[in-house]
């Protein structure tokens, strides 16, 4: 039997790392072979998963713990994904700012299971706006300086990184983010795209389909630093159901909005941040709502909208939030509150989990 491809993708919060492999998976689907993903989060109900869905990907799931500490797992999801669907590429993330697959599911494999994984290059993707919090402008964003920390770790770990977002940049801003990356890490090749526009995924699958892995040495095992960036996030997932009780259609983009602007100013208003924010929203019979929000200064963005009005929504909230857990869970209780209060809606909750790395009984 051929040894089947597998990389990790890893990048700070926000940084577009479903997008790119949904992008790379439709790419390579035509091109390389059946490319399959696997969506993995510390939490449950993964808005990733029930997005790249939408795209007609394969994709496996991953829950409640990262894929580092779950290898056997991990290789059976692989097998299964090369066995049933006959993927020959299968690609899969890491929860929240993730460091550290390189030592526990690279050398893991290489070292055990040489003769059937063949390991591309392990990714790194980075976005403009949160790379500026290392370039010479130091760009405050409000976030702890513990993250920060996480995103140069990020980067040396690296065997590639790529620049994400560049439809947002201009050529010479592009030239100017380069240069810093090959400055910073000059040994470790940088590529450029936009997983939302597609562009360069072609370059970025040929590189990811013709390279191995350097299988560098890199490892945070008793890093103390290390330990004390990831203590600083909470992770926040809830999954609901939202109706009108008057039974009539009204539209659920506004609820989606003011739903994330009531955590946004939940978050402001006790000096928190939130580095990530994903919600996923359905109605049913394809129509989705895709929001995302990198930050309390930012901007909700919108992979995809309603296109029509609706009575009733199901909704995953994931957040990655510089905010302890209790305060984070009443921040998003609130505001859930709120957009009933505001639409007249009737709300179901069907799970909810919010944890602290650093939390006791974890």
């Amino acid at each position: 039997m051929e040894p089947i491809r597998f990389m990790v993708v890893s990048g700070f919060l926000g940084a577009g790392k479903t997008t790119t492999m949904i992008a790379l998976a439709e790419h390579m689907n035509r091109t390389y072979g059946e490319t399959a993903i696997i969506a993995n989060d510390l939490g449950a109900n993964l808005v990733d998963t029930n997005l790249t869905q939408t795209s007609g990907c394969t994709v496996a799931e991953i829950a409640s713990g990262c894929i580092c500490y779950q290898m056997d797992n991990t290789i059976d999801q692989i097998r299964r994904l090369r066995d049933k669907d006959g993927a020959v590429f299968v690609m899969s993330d890491i929860p929240g700012c993730g460091v550290g697959a390189l030592d526990h599911v690279y050398h893991t494999l290489a070292d055990a299971h040489a003769d059937e994984f063949v390991l591309s290059p392990f990714t790194v993707i980075v976005d403009p706006e949160r790379l500026r919090m290392i370039m010479p402008e130091k760009a405050d964003i409000n976030l702890p300086e513990e993250l920060v920390y996480l995103l140069k770790l990020q980067l040396e770990e690296a065997d590639l990184v790529v620049l994400n977002k560049c439809d947002l940049l201009t050529d010479a801003d592009i030239a100017r983010y380069v240069d810093f990356l090959t400055t910073a890490v000059p040994d470790i090749p940088v590529l450029t795209i936009s997983a939302r526009e597609k562009t360069g995924i072609e370059e970025l699958a040929k590189y990811l389909t013709t390279h191995e892995t350097e299988l560098k040495n890199f490892s945070v095992r008793n890093n103390h630093e290390f330990e004390q960036a990831e203590a600083k996030l909470t992770w926040y997932n809830r999954r609901v159901f939202f109706k009108t009780n008057s039974g009539e259609k009204i539209d659920m983009n506004a609820v989606v909005d003011d739903l994330i602007e009531e955590i946004r100013m939940g978050l402001i208003e006790r000096k928190r941040n939130v580095p990530h924010l994903k919600t996923f929203a359905t109605s049913g019979n394809g129509d989705f709502n895709k929001a995302s929000l990198i930050g309390v200064d930012y901007d909700t963005e919108y992979e995809q909208e309603f296109l029509r009005g609706h009575k009733n929504m199901r909704m995953i909230i994931n957040a990655r939030a510089v905010c302890e857990s209790r305060p984070m869970a009443r921040i998003v209780d609130d505001a859930v509150d709120e957009v009933c209060d505001r639409y007249d809606l009737d709300c179901q909750v069907f799970f909810t989990e919010c944890f602290g790395m650093a939390d006791e009984g974890r």
